[in-house]
């Protein structure tokens, strides 16, 4: 299965991050996204993390991205900073992609970042294989379309999926709903 996430935050010690996800403290916050993502995620699944990964502590935000299961593709965020970088690149199971990467999958083309993008010319009535989709994080929304009146932009951030990511079947599904 393939995934899709973003903004997990690990170490980020910011009332704002944790108690915003129901958290009394960020080894709480911690400690639930990686058994959220371990429920789901399986160690031959793909899970595609766009940016802002961890803050802080980079000992304890490689040590939590370190039990994650999956293959883990990285498109850099706004904290990923270069020593953060440093720290994850190298990292098992782990692929950087850089700042922003496109990929197709079940026939869709998806330009992936950590910002809400443009994709181009948006045409709903456009067939659907020739439409690009953006998957994106960095808002903190709670609504997976906050921009879709920008475009075809869907946002796999934490905050609109339960914590958890977002599966490739869900994100194609959601959009079949609201493109109609």
């Amino acid at each position: 299965m393939i995934y899709f996430t973003s903004d997990m935050h690990f170490g980020h010690n910011r009332d704002f991050i944790y108690k915003a996800r129901g958290f009394e403290n960020i080894a709480e916050h911690d400690q639930a996204l990686i058994a959220n993502w371990n429920d789901i995620v399986d160690d031959r699944d793909t899970v595609y993390v766009l940016g802002d990964i961890m803050l802080k502590d980079n000992v304890n935000g490689r040590k939590c991205w370190n039990q994650l299961k999956g293959i883990k593709k990285i498109v850099w965020g706004n904290h990923d900073s270069q020593p953060r970088r440093a720290v994850l690149s190298d990292c098992f199971n782990t692929e950087v992609l850089g700042d922003a990467a496109t990929v197709r999958i079940k026939g869709h083309t998806y330009y992936l970042s950590h910002y809400p993008s443009l994709t181009g010319n948006y045409d709903q009535d456009k067939a659907r294989g020739k439409i690009v989709f953006n998957l994106c994080g960095h808002t903190h929304t709670t609504d997976r379309f906050s921009d879709i009146d920008k475009g075809p932009i869907y946002h796999v951030e934490l905050d609109c999926h339960d914590l958890k990511p977002v599966s490739i079947d869900e994100i194609i599904a959601d959009f079949d709903r609201v493109l109609k």
